[in-house]
């Protein structure tokens, strides 16, 4: 049985966006290894020059917590 899996985006705008979305990965991870969602992963990806997300692929099972505690911008399924 495959897994759905959600994808959870923090968006970061501004000359420093890029900073603050790989800042950002960096807490994503240490979430991650804390609340032990082991399958989890992480990325950073520029939108533009000024426009960098950040995010964070759980399972559906584990996205209510996660949205919860860390107030993602948006999500959606991959």
């Amino acid at each position: 049985m495959i897994k759905e899996r959600i994808k959870l985006v923090w968006e970061f705008k501004g000359p420093d966006a890029e900073h603050f979305a790989v800042h950002h990965e960096i807490h994503l991870k240490q979430y991650a290894a804390a609340e032990n969602l082991l399958e989890s992963t992480s990325s950073t990806e520029e939108v533009s020059p000024e426009f960098w997300n950040a995010s964070l692929t759980v399972d559906k099972a584990d996205m209510i917590k996660v949205r919860d505690a860390l107030k993602p911008h948006r999500g959606f399924k991959v």
